[in-house]
């Protein structure tokens, strides 16, 4: 029984946990497994009504804590299921218009992955009107070249820092942009595509940071950027489509936000979770690459590809626009409070920037002093202190051969020498990386 007790104090407590409103990642990461923490929650709930040991005020108030997180488990993850009213609407068989349609496919294409082909037949099997890869650097850029004259408008943003990005397009795009909304780091890519039947759609292509120990510290770069491109469309009254990795869930708070402050809508909602992340590991799943659209689009259809190589399966959705459609779809509605919220987290990442910067800045200024300390230091050496080192050196072996000096007299000599030249490696080696630093810090060679 003991093991039942601690299995639903676990869900209690990271239920509990997700509901503190901090930006730290291991705060932040409790948002990620609704889906797993609702299972065994659910396990430890079945077990403990029918465990056959009398019931006692501790095992009640634990039964009372299991219920409340599964009923907040609930709350998150029920509107990705067929048991929740449908955000959007699915285009009817009397309303397919293709001149009106759009379809893409976003893959977070994994760097090291080599497996090209893979992506590409899906690509060939579902002919979409835009792809868009992440993590993709130049070696990917020259393997989708294989995708000819298909695709004769495209946007390349090739990076060895997992944040390489690339739109292919077979329609045309115009007024494109590659923006760096809050990292030097990290490129999106602003434009505007035309449909069949001559309509503008601006595309906004996206791929911030996640909240991790290895990726960063917090959440606040990634929830500000959201929220900034958010607060743009908004003020647009044009159609709009959001898509990437996003690296956080659909039901996150910032996800929900983001959707409230721009009033663009989810397809996913009451359908299913279309969980792209993580391909290897069926348990560990959740909702990473997303597709947001303005409240003129309708669903045409929607689907998680095939294994292509990567750590996320690539998803594919065809979207139709419509004047009826936007009749009959509304948009979430944004509040005074989400507002505020959306304020305070742009400020919090602007502060958090500046401080990045100030750091860059003092580090790069180190670097600086470094090389002209470890400089100084070379010429000394050379000019006054080996000169005068090899001088004695010479002496104390002349004086030697003549039987003027002892043996220890000459060994003193060489290591007063051989400490000069040390003191020169020392100060060359303290040089170079500080060059390094610098070349670190800007991203260019010297």
């Amino acid at each position: 029984m003991i093991w039942v007790e601690v299995l639903s104090a676990l869900v209690i407590w990271l239920s509990a946990w997700s509901l503190i409103r901090r930006d730290e990642w291991w705060f932040r990461g409790a948002d990620f497994p609704r889906l797993q923490i609702l299972a065994l929650g659910m396990l430890a709930l079945i077990l403990m009504l029918f465990w056959p040991e009398p019931w006692d005020i501790w095992r009640e108030i634990l039964l009372v804590g299991l219920i409340a997180a599964l009923a907040f488990q609930l709350k998150m993850v029920l509107p990705y299921t067929v048991l929740w009213k449908k955000q959007v609407k699915k285009v009817r068989r009397h309303q397919l218009n293709s001149e009106r349609q759009i379809s893409v496919i976003v893959s977070n294409v994994l760097t090291p992955n080599h497996q090209y082909h893979l992506l590409l037949a899906e690509i060939e099997k579902y002919q979409p009107d835009l792809v868009l890869t992440l993590e993709s650097d130049l070696r990917w850029e020259q393997a989708l070249s294989a995708l000819g004259d298909d695709y004769p408008y495209r946007v390349a943003v090739p990076l060895n820092n997992l944040y390489g990005m690339h739109l292919f397009s077979r329609l045309p795009l115009h007024g494109t942009q590659v923006k760096f909304i809050l990292s030097d780091e990290i490129p999106s890519i602003h434009t505007a595509v035309t449909l069949r039947s001559g309509e503008t759609v601006q595309l906004y292509c996206l791929h911030p940071k996640p909240p991790s120990p290895t990726e960063a510290k917090d959440s606040t770069l990634r929830d500000a950027e959201l929220l900034i491109v958010g607060d743009q469309i908004k003020d647009l009254d044009e159609s709009c489509i959001v898509m990437g990795d996003l690296n956080d869930v659909a039901w996150s708070r910032t996800t929900r936000l983001f959707q409230r402050i721009s009033g663009l809508l989810d397809p996913r909602v009451g359908r299913y979770f279309v969980n792209t992340f993580h391909a290897d590991y069926p348990v560990l799943r959740w909702s990473l690459d997303h597709v947001f659209h303005s409240t003129d689009f309708a669903l045409v259809r929607m689907k998680r590809l095939a294994h292509v190589g990567s750590d996320h399966f690539p998803v594919y959705v065809s979207l139709q626009t419509g004047r009826v459609f936007a009749q009959i779809q509304q948009e979430l509605e944004q509040s005074d409070a989400d507002e505020r919220e959306a304020q305070a987290m742009s400020i919090a990442a602007k502060a958090e920037q500046q401080q990045m910067s100030n750091d860059l800045q003092s580090q790069f200024w180190r670097a600086i002093t470094a090389i002209e300390q470890a400089q100084k230091q070379q010429q000394l050496l050379k000019n006054k202190i080996q000169e005068q080192a090899a001088l004695n050196l010479r002496s104390a072996l002349q004086a030697y051969q003549n039987n003027q000096l002892p043996l220890l007299g000459l060994l003193e000599a060489e290591q007063q020498w051989l400490e000069v030249r040390q003191s020169q490696i020392q100060a060359a080696s303290a040089e170079q990386m500080a060059y390094a630093d610098i070349e670190a810090l800007t991203g260019k060679a010297l």
